[in-house]
């Protein structure tokens, strides 16, 4: 019975950060122009792959680690938590992108617009990770 406790879990945790990693590109596409859809596999756009995977991977972190924070917690408890700390980490990930358009020249978006791979995309990428990490860190 244990195994099937420790599978249904598995499979909990695992749906819950599908969930959010799709709320991450939701937001990441809300914050762009144009459709994440059309610019990265028709397009191949370099920017907007960029920055959709550092989100992806920034919240696979903040996921892995609320997950691994409240497995001492029990099912509910824990998914519970692993939500939170995942909205949380969205939230300051898409903050951390107005912050970044605000004290930037130009238009963010444009520039993950962009055709050619540009320094402004790196640095957008960078902060989804460095959120990630710091909520992660906060987390445990």
């Amino acid at each position: 019975m244990f195994i099937l406790y420790e599978a249904l879990a598995v499979f909990a945790y695992g749906a819950l950060g599908l969930v959010l990693m799709l709320a991450g590109y939701l937001i990441v596409d809300l914050l762009t122009p144009g459709k994440l859809h059309v610019l990265i596999w028709q397009d191949r756009n370099p920017n907007a792959t960029l920055v959709l995977a550092a989100n992806t991977l920034g919240v696979a972190m903040v996921v892995a680690m609320a997950i691994y924070a409240s497995d001492s917690d029990g099912i509910a408890e824990g998914l519970l938590l692993t939500a939170v700390y995942g909205v949380i980490g969205l939230v300051l990930m898409a903050v951390s992108f107005a912050a970044i358009d605000l004290l930037t020249p130009g238009r963010l978006g444009d520039a993950v617009n962009h055709a050619e791979l540009v320094p402004a995309a790196w640095v957008n990428a960078t902060a989804h990770v460095s959120v990630a990490l710091v909520v992660a860190a906060a987390i445990s």
